[in-house]
C-alpha cells in the first residue's frame, strides 16, 4: 500500500485523483492540503503544508507555484518522495527542484500522461530517422479555452525530445506571418489552437516528399493525467534521492 499526501486536494485535479485512487486498492489518501475544504473528504485537510503531521510514503502535489516552495521545504525535511505536478515554476524554483532531487526522491514532468510520455519515447528514438530523410516537422497543440500559456508544457515538451536526438540542431518557430520565405529545414514549427472545452490534443507531423506521418495524442478527459500522477506515486515510494520523470515509471 502507498500512503499519499494530496498537495491541492480540494483542485480538479486533486479530485480527479482522488476518484482514481478510490478503484485502486494499492493506494490511499492519508491526508490533503488545500487552503479551501468543505469537510466532504474522507481524509483530514489542512490550510498548508507544514501542519500536516500524518506519516506517509509520498506526496502528489497539483497545487500551483506560489506552494512548491514549502513543499520542497517540507519534503526534503521529512525525506519525503514528491510527484511534483504543478506548472509554472520560475528559474530559481527549477533549482530548488534539483537541489531537492539531491536529497529526496522527486519526479517531475510535463505531461503525467503515460500515453504522451510513451510519445515521447517513441519520437526520440524515431525524430532522428525521419528527419535524416528530409521530413519538416511540426506541432499543433489544442487546448480548452480558459488555457493561458501557449505552445503548452507539453507540446514544448514533445519538440524537446525530438531536438534532443537531433543534437539540438532545430529552432523552434511559434509564429511565420512576419516573414516572407521558405521554410527552412532546421526548424521545428509549433502551433496552438485554443477553443471550447479541449483537454488536450497533440499532433506530431513529419512532412515528406508524397507524404505524411503524424504521431497524435488526444485525452479524452483529465483522467488521464490523474492516473499517471497515481502510477508515479507507486513508482516514487522507497526510491533513492534523484530527479525522476515519467519516462522512469514507463521503463
Amino acid at each position: 500500500m502507498t500512503n499519499v499526501i494530496m498537495h491541492g486536494c480540494n483542485g480538479r485535479m486533486g479530485r480527479m485523483i482522488a476518484s482514481v485512487v478510490e478503484q485502486d486498492e494499492n493506494i490511499n489518501i492519508v491526508a490533503g492540503v488545500d487552503v479551501y475544504d468543505d469537510g466532504k473528504n474522507p481524509f483530514p485537510v489542512y490550510k498548508s503544508i507544514e501542519e500536516c503531521k500524518t506519516p506517509a510514503d509520498v506526496v502528489i502535489d497539483f497545487s500551483n507555484a506560489a506552494a512548491v516552495d514549502g513543499l520542497l521545504k517540507f519534503c526534503t525535511d521529512r525525506k519525503m518522495p514528491v510527484v511534483l505536478c504543478s506548472t509554472g515554476l520560475s528559474p530559481e524554483q527549477l533549482d530548488a527542484v534539483k537541489a531537492a532531487s539531491e536529497k529526496v526522491a522527486v519526479l517531475k514532468s510535463a505531461n503525467m500522461s503515460l500515453g504522451i510520455n510513451m510519445l515521447i519515447k517513441v519520437l526520440r528514438q524515431e525524430a532522428a530517422k525521419l528527419a535524416d530523410e528530409g521530413y519538416d516537422i511540426e506541432i499543433v497543440e489544442k487546448h480548452h479555452n480558459q488555457k493561458l500559456d501557449a505552445p503548452s508544457g507539453t507540446a514544448l515538451a514533445l519538440a524537446d525530445a525530438i531536438n534532443d536526438s537531433l543534437d539540438e540542431k532545430y529552432d523552434y518557430v511559434y509564429d511565420r506571418s512576419q516573414r516572407r520565405e521558405k521554410r527552412p529545414k532546421n526548424e521545428i514549427g509549433i502551433s496552438a489552437i485554443r477553443g471550447g472545452t479541449i483537454v488536450g490534443d497533440h499532433d506530431v507531423i513529419f512532412a515528406g516528399t508524397d507524404e505524411v506521418i503524424t504521431f497524435s495524442h488526444t485525452a479524452y478527459s483529465r483522467a488521464v493525467f490523474a492516473k499517471g500522477a497515481v502510477a508515479a506515486a507507486k513508482f516514487l515510494k522507497g526510491r533513492a534521492a534523484g530527479l525522476y520523470t515519467m519516462a522512469d515509471v514507463i521503463g
